[in-house]
């Protein structure tokens, strides 16, 4: 008989040594990271052995991650082909809007990995009150933060769009957009918490059941509200703002049942106690938090940088950037999948004083993630311009977005190597090394090369895509050689 949320941790043989994980997003700043990290201690008595780390295993891991974030991408795939029939001023204003969502998004995930990796450190010590108080903690972080953006978006919308260089149209556009998907933050950060927090019980299975039924609802609500299907108002771009906002508060709903649902005295049952106990833990955190913002922030900044010197050359290029990254993230998503499975094994052949298996492990997912990265990266490329009819009837976007999408297209097996080392690298608890690779990518090749292609040469957009291919080319090497040299062996049992 199914288990319910909280009851599989204490039945376990060794609590904590592999929690399933998943990916929030496509970079790889994963709740796995530092779930791995803190899971990876040889429980008492282990012979410090682990078995060899296999491709299968691998992809056993990879799998649920990949699953996961082919829901996602589905729902954004569904929301971008239908607001593509609303012209490219409605397309470029959900790509301007993404921008600031991206970000609020990646705070958020961090929040969520202080929330799995303190959980789960409480639950492998079979101590469900400070579990409930770490998750309590988490939730009350991410709700202040949620809260402060949520004012910050509301209030100065215009202010904000402008600083990304939007035309003013297309500001005049997103702005209702902007203030119904920006303003449905605070929902969409519980429900990372509370996920997050599922997953630190090991169950996954429930989360995948609520990203099933919010790709069903969003994908509902949109046809009905943006076209005014079936008797419901003709919203147009905003009705697709309208549907995220409803269809998050679904999610919510759903992930608040299941936890209420859970056993008393479990790790995700919460009660007023658990918020007051919580308070002497939200610095730790913080503190477990930052590290991640910081390499997510130094991200989005840079895309959000990148976004602005595209905006030069039209919204026609801003359009083809948001329909062909919201197509090609279907390429990538294999990386974190491995990424995830890299992290996992990493931490727990460490764990257990094993560092050839580490390596091997890491090398391993690496291998997959490059030869499905080529294979997934030479079909979209060849198929580029009929997937590009398909989201778009504007002849001027799909004359921009098959040279963006052959551009992404040669990333692919650069994105999936590094993706993949530096959740290997994350799962031994380095994490200062894709911090760095992230930093050197984005700000010594992506924004400098599409500064100069634009401002310096006044270069055709294509060599701003090319700028990408520099970008994650940069990355993959520096984690390859960082990788190679072993020196993450060394930050192990430090937790």
């Amino acid at each position: 008989m199914p288990s319910r949320p909280g009851d599989e941790p204490e039945d376990t043989e060794e609590p904590g040594a592999e929690e399933p994980i998943d990916d929030p997003e496509a970079g790889p700043a994963l709740p796995s990271a530092a779930l791995a990290a803190h899971a990876a201690s040889a429980p008492s008595g282990s012979t410090g052995r682990v078995r060899p780390r296999t491709e299968l295993e691998i992809w056993t891991l990879a799998w649920p991650v990949i699953l996961s974030q082919v829901l996602a991408s589905i729902v954004s795939l569904i929301d971008i082909a239908m607001v593509g029939r609303l012209g490219r001023d409605s397309v470029a204003a959900v790509g301007y809007t993404t921008q600031f969502l991206n970000l609020a998004q990646s705070v958020l995930f961090a929040v969520g990995i202080a929330c799995v990796a303190m959980m789960a450190r409480a639950i492998g010590a079979r101590d469900p009150a400070r579990a409930r108080a770490a998750f309590a903690g988490a939730l009350l972080v991410s709700g202040i933060i949620a809260a402060v953006f949520t004012c910050v978006v509301l209030a100065i919308p215009h202010q904000l769009l402008g600083l990304l260089s939007a035309p003013s149209e297309v500001i005049e556009a997103a702005i209702p957009y902007f203030r119904l998907t920006l303003g449905s933050t605070l929902l969409l950060a519980v429900s990372i918490i509370i996920e997050s927090a599922f997953r630190a019980t090991r169950n996954t299975r429930a989360a995948m059941g609520i990203a099933l039924a919010v790709t069903v609802a969003k994908t509902l609500l949109n046809y009905l509200l943006i076209f005014g299907t079936l008797g419901f108002p003709r919203l147009g771009l905003e009705g697709a703002g309208l549907a995220t906002l409803i269809s998050q508060g679904v999610a919510l709903v759903l992930f608040g049942t299941m936890a209420g649902r859970a056993r008393d005295g479990g790790p995700l049952r919460l009660g007023a106690a658990d918020f007051a106990a919580a308070l002497p833990l939200l610095r730790t955190t913080m503190r477990i938090a930052l590290p991640a913002v910081g390499e997510r922030v130094i991200l989005n900044v840079a895309i959000m940088t990148y976004f602005a010197v595209l905006a030069r050359y039209g919204t026609a290029a801003i359009a083809a950037y948001t329909i062909g990254v919201r197509l090609l993230s279907f390429s990538w998503i294999p990386g974190t999948g491995f990424s995830v499975a890299a992290a996992t094994l990493v931490g727990q052949s460490l764990g257990a004083s094993n560092p050839r298996a580490a390596e091997q492990a890491g090398w391993r997912a690496a291998r997959l993630a490059l030869l499905v990265s080529i294979v997934l990266g030479v079909a979209f490329g060849a198929a580029r311009v009929p997937i590009a009819r398909f989201f778009t009837s504007d002849t001027t976007v799909v004359e921009a977005l098959g040279p963006f999408m052959l551009m992404l297209a040669l990333a692919q097996p650069p994105m999936g190597l590094h993706f993949t080392l530096g959740g290997a690298l994350r799962g031994a608890g380095d994490t200062w090394t894709p911090l760095v690779a992230a930093t050197l990518g984005n700000w010594g090749f992506r924004v400098p090369l599409s500064f100069i292609a634009t401002a310096g040469f006044d270069l055709p957009v294509i060599w701003v895509w090319a700028a990408l291919i520099a970008d994650h080319f940069a990355r993959a090497v520096w984690l390859t050689v960082s990788f190679r040299r072993g020196r993450w062996k060394k930050r192990i049992g430090s937790g």
